[in-house]
């Protein structure tokens, strides 16, 4: 029984230093920003499983939907003006969009680990860039900063 209580304590302290090894990240949904106009700010991130991000919305309007997202992960999309959390479990690259604004050209991209499925972020990018009417050439530039 003692055994027991020790492996259980022991699991629970790993589980207990995860989670506060997490870091949150903080993306802004900006109508102007350091790199332009109709931005998230950064546009690029590159976290570690486990870790969230939370999509402020700093300037009015704006929202935040997963495009593409590696297999097993959750997709998300978040209220226009409202703020939303979310966890990275799933290793990959997760595209996302304002979708009042991806014709402008509001786009991010999160690496999350490795970028196991970055022939395919590579590919939908360059789909989602053949739509926008403004600010040609910025996923272009936000995907290659993938690892």
């Amino acid at each position: 029984m003692k055994n027991i209580l020790t492996i259980i304590i022991g699991v629970l302290g790993v589980l207990a230093a995860v989670q506060v090894s997490a870091a949150n990240y903080v993306v802004k949904e900006l109508n102007n920003g350091p790199t332009g106009t109709f931005v998230f700010d950064p546009a690029f991130l590159h976290v570690q499983p486990g870790d969230t991000v939370t999509f402020e919305s700093t300037d009015l309007g704006h929202d935040s939907k997963s495009v593409l997202i590696p297999v097993g992960a959750k997709p998300w999309e978040s209220e226009v003006s409202k703020p939303l959390t979310i966890t990275l479990s799933q290793q990959g690259v997760y595209l996302y969009e304002c979708v009042p604004h991806n014709l402008f050209g509001m786009v991010g991209v999160i690496q999350v680990g490795a970028a196991v499925n970055k022939a395919a972020a590579i590919k939908q990018a360059q789909s989602m860039e053949q739509k926008q009417l403004m600010n040609q050439g910025r996923i272009t530039q936000t995907i290659n900063k993938i690892q």
